[in-house]
């Protein structure tokens, strides 16, 4: 007798509706009270004024322009504001929140973060970590978040001690993560656009 089998579900990417539910603002929607924005500083945070600016873009170069972006990161003193930071000869900074969510500008793909440049992080094995800043990106067509790290290419003595950074064996494939300053006036910006996929597909991160 023929056995019956039944057909699979239809399966479906994240989003669009991730804005919806985690950045409302961005969407038109005034939902929550507090909503949790780019800027990251308050007048009396500590430390280097910087802006993080960039694009993302899909495998075969488009522009993609309903993605949201989270960073976090240690303050200027290197460390990070959570109970989990144990490096106690490092002082917190009660006016920077280390956290931010951003999302990009629906007409140019444009995302953009106000913060401060961290300072070097002790790892868990001792060795210093290059400043850097931890990303997680989500997007319609993307099933898992990716998470990656930003490096700074005027951080270059730095950068060439990072134990994550050595870990990636090809030159061209580290370059993936370093942001490019640029001055604007009194802003100092870093560029970093990221590669979901493809030949220039930036290093991304199993966590």
């Amino acid at each position: 007798m023929p056995q019956n089998y039944l057909q699979e579900t239809s399966s479906q990417t994240a989003g669009p509706y991730v804005h919806i539910g985690l950045a409302p603002l961005a969407a038109g929607f005034e939902i929550f009270e507090n909503n949790f924005g780019q800027v990251l500083t308050q007048p009396e945070t500590q430390g280097q004024r910087i802006t993080l600016e960039g694009r993302v873009f899909d495998g075969s170069g488009s522009l993609i322009r309903d993605v949201l972006l989270e960073i976090w990161q240690a303050n200027s003193h290197g460390r990070y504001s959570h109970p989990g930071d144990q490096q106690q000869n490092k002082p917190l900074d009660a006016a920077f929140r280390g956290w931010g969510r951003s999302c990009s500008d629906f007409e140019t793909g444009l995302y953009r973060f106000e913060t401060i440049k961290p300072g070097a992080v002790c790892g868990r094995d001792g060795r210093m970590m290059a400043p850097h800043i931890n990303l997680w990106i989500v997007a319609r067509g993307i099933n898992i978040g990716l998470h990656t790290r930003l490096y700074f290419a005027d951080e270059d003595a730095a950068n060439q001690q990072d134990p994550v950074l050595n870990l990636i064996e090809l030159e061209v494939r580290r370059k993936t993560l370093i942001a490019q300053p640029e001055r604007r006036g009194e802003e100092l910006v870093y560029r970093f656009d990221i590669v979901i996929q493809g030949e220039c597909e930036t290093v991304f991160f199993d966590l």
